[in-house]
């Protein structure tokens, strides 16, 4: 009788136990699945879908990559990943400088595509943790979505203020005009303020925001058409 008694009150921790392997074998799954679905329906973030669950506004319409003017797409390789062309998703020597840095991991060594991936797929914050699970999710859509697809969804989740999420909605908030319709300055500005999007203002550039955005103009005329794989033909 003891035993039994043991045994049912065993089970529910087996129970639970067993539940928990079943979702951690499942995780890659879905993961597998989502990213394999995410190639070609719109995307979105895990910050958007935080603010829908606490019933705060979000302001984003999708728009496909062709629809989003070259300027801006030069504008935030140039700024966020200048190797972007060249590597398959992660850049390792940018990284292996970073991980030895003694202030731990940056953004200076997230890649867009390991951008993409935190910004779809994870949590905001700086941890190993979050880096070690953000770089393989950034080779497997580099692998599967294309520099194209991941630069198109970046740009669709990217936050550029507080609830604007995506460029369509930045370009409409910031200068009353559509994505596709961006001038060199304007896109400069857009990529300038991403760092830190709550507090740099594109409408109203401060000095700092003033100055980020002339650096991105060098930039992208340094890079020339080596910025230029993710841009539709």
């Amino acid at each position: 009788m003891a035993g039994e008694r043991a045994a049912r009150r065993r089970s529910p921790v087996l129970r639970l136990l067993r539940t928990l392997w079943f979702a951690l074998l499942a995780l890659p799954v879905l993961l597998l699945v989502a990213i394999l679905l995410y190639a070609f329906v719109p995307v979105p973030s895990t910050l958007m879908i935080g603010r829908w669950l606490t019933l705060q506004p979000v302001e984003r319409q999708w728009v496909p990559l062709a629809e989003i003017s070259p300027n801006l797409i030069r504008a935030v390789i140039a700024a966020e990943d200048q190797r972007y062309c060249s590597h398959r998703g992660v850049d390792w020597v940018e990284l292996n400088a970073v991980m030895e840095d003694e202030d731990g991991p940056s953004r200076g060594a997230s890649t867009l595509s390991m951008q993409t991936a935190k910004n779809v797929f994870l949590w905001p914050g700086r941890s190993y943790v979050r880096k070690a699970l953000e770089i393989p999710l950034a080779m497997a859509i580099d692998f599967a979505w294309g520099k194209p697809r991941v630069v198109e969804v970046y740009l669709n989740v990217a936050e550029w203020g507080e609830g604007v999420f995506g460029a369509e909605a930045a370009a409409q908030r910031h200068f009353g005009k559509p994505a596709a319709r961006l001038t060199p300055a304007e896109a400069a500005r857009l990529a300038g303020a991403l760092p830190n999007p709550l507090l740099r203002d594109p409408a109203k550039p401060n000095r700092a925001l003033l100055s980020a955005s002339a650096r991105v103009q060098r930039r992208v005329g340094q890079l020339g058409p080596l910025g230029d794989c993710a841009v539709p033909a």
